[in-house]
């Protein structure tokens, strides 16, 4: 989606054992200013991460969009070397917006195996094949100028390339899925994308649900609704809420507006009250020392009644899940809802038209997923990533959040979560 600044968090659980939770943030190719980050970038971003004050645990995961260093053609990206050397664990990412082939990403990616061997690839838990590309491709997101996205077909071919690329690789057991926003999943063009993945990953922002009543108290309905739509459309695949939150700056939305305080309440009501321990969770505008702008504790009692059970605690499962969002920056990917303002970017690096400077064959991707709107507004908006992954009907509901874009509105500074 899209937000412009900042940052998510993320979780996930698919590969690891029961009972595993992992809290993140989302991390893009390049800085604000579009330059390439390196090593250093990525060890002060992660090191943030894991250091942040409050946070209802430690976040030593990544979500990256690409496998390739920035305005390189095929290096390896240095957010690997950083990971290794920051154990943190990594949700990679493959770019597959405007483009037929993803060569350039699978060699990239064979590239960092061969040079840092298990002590790499043991980091890795799980792959994500695009980020809201089939939302870009859709009709609402042209008229939004969302930018240039994917076909169903090309995402379930690059699934297929990537897995003969890995067979017999040590990455041939990571669970594959795709990104994409509630309302592309339930879509019925896509059925042959739900087939093919191990998991489903899913963004949703209340904040941009134009002419839904998208009020902040109204938050917590709108966010279930469209999470129960997606659970009804996947047939059982297990669901990581990659992207969610509230902006702490920026234009209103309808009915929604963006403040620190209402970060603060969706982080709460959404985040605490449905994701959070059952998931996991984010935060931060910019990855940096500052305190968050406002307390990460969650409260005792909240102030959302469920108008039935929780969808989060309702569902059935193993869930895992992972918060994608802006890393870097107001330029860099952002994360946000469905009909955000988004920046556009060359070469979109974040989610559906985020942005970053796509470096060769999208290596620039920044994070940020944009479900429509023009050139991206808000900055500051942080987003709580929760993912939660439910599938099939087995009994244990483990949920990941990752408190993007509320992570924004938390941290001040310079660094960006998942």
């Amino acid at each position: 989606m899209h937000l412009s600044t900042t940052l998510l968090a993320s979780a996930m659980t698919m590969g690891v054992s029961a009972g595993t939770n992992y809290l993140g943030f989302n991390s893009g190719a390049t800085l604000p200013d579009r330059s390439a980050k390196f090593k250093k970038n990525f060890v002060d971003e992660m090191k943030t991460a894991q250091g942040l004050v409050g946070a209802p645990g430690t976040f030593n995961t990544v979500r990256l969009y690409t496998n390739i260093q920035a305005y390189s053609q095929d290096d390896p990206i240095q957010a690997f070397e950083a990971a290794i050397e920051t154990k943190t664990k990594l949700l990679l990412g493959i770019w597959a917006s405007g483009t037929d082939n993803i060569d350039k990403e699978i060699s990239a990616l064979q590239k960092a195996v061969e040079k840092y061997g298990k002590e790499f690839t043991d980091l890795v838990i799980g792959m994500s094949i695009g980020s809201e590309d089939l939302y870009r491709d859709s009709v609402t997101s042209k008229e939004n100028k969302g930018g240039v996205g994917n076909s169903p077909d090309a995402i379930v071919k690059f699934i297929g390339d990537y897995k003969k690329a890995f067979k017999d690789n040590a990455l041939s057991e990571v669970p594959v899925g795709h990104v994409d926003t509630w309302d592309a999943w339930t879509n019925s063009s896509v059925k042959a994308v739900i087939d093919a993945v191990d998991w489903v990953g899913v963004d949703e922002y209340p904040f941009y649900e134009k002419g839904k009543g998208n009020s902040i108290e109204n938050a917590p309905y709108l966010f279930e609704k469209a999470y129960s739509a997606t659970v009804n459309a996947i047939n059982g695949k297990p669901i990581w809420v990659t992207e969610t939150g509230w902006p702490t700056t920026g234009p209103d939305w309808d009915d929604a507006k963006a403040s620190v305080e209402n970060a603060k309440y969706y982080w709460d009501e959404v985040g605490c009250r449905s994701l959070f321990n059952k998931v996991k969770f984010a935060i931060t505008k910019d990855l940096s020392a500052e305190a968050p702008l406002f307390n990460l504790t969650c409260p005792k009692t909240f102030k959302t009644k469920p108008k039935s059970s929780s969808v989060v605690s309702s569902a059935t499962g193993t869930a895992t899940s992972t918060a994608t969002g802006a890393v870097n920056g107001t330029v860099n990917g952002t994360a946000t809802a469905t009909g955000a303002s988004k920046p556009t970017s060359t070469g979109g690096s974040g989610n559906s038209g985020s942005n970053g400077s796509n470096g060769s064959n999208g290596s620039g991707n920044n994070g940020g997923s944009n479900t429509g709107g023009g050139s991206g507004s808000s900055t500051t908006t942080p987003a709580t990533a929760s993912s939660t992954v439910v599938k099939g009907a087995s009994s244990t509901v483990e949920k990941f959040s990752g408190a993007a874009y509320l992570a924004l509105a938390v941290l001040a500074g310079s660094l960006s979560l998942l």
